[in-house]
């Protein structure tokens, strides 16, 4: 296969193993402890942490791209901040 379209720097190959591994944890927390824990938080509706991963991820992208957008290719501080944002969000949502 070819994949010279995607440019594979380290920031991106680091992305989605990350994101792989989140959702291979995942399911592994859900193997030994099913139902997700739904609770009700500051979006005042029932979340799991699978929705809470999904969020996390959403908000991940939204902040990647503004960095990009805003400040430069230079990722390392925008995956620190996204990594800052998930544990808010599994603390608070």
């Amino acid at each position: 296969m070819n994949f010279s379209w995607m440019a594979w720097t380290l920031p991106t190959a680091l992305f989605f193993i990350t994101i792989f591994a989140l959702l291979i944890g995942m399911a592994v927390w859900e193997y030994f402890s099913p139902g997700g824990n739904p609770r009700v938080g500051i979006l005042r509706f029932e979340t799991t942490r699978g929705d809470r991963l999904f969020i996390s991820l959403l908000g991940s992208a939204f902040i990647h791209l503004a960095w990009l957008g805003l400040v430069g290719p230079n990722l390392w501080w925008a995956l620190a901040l996204s990594v800052i944002y998930a544990i808010g969000v599994f603390k608070t949502v």
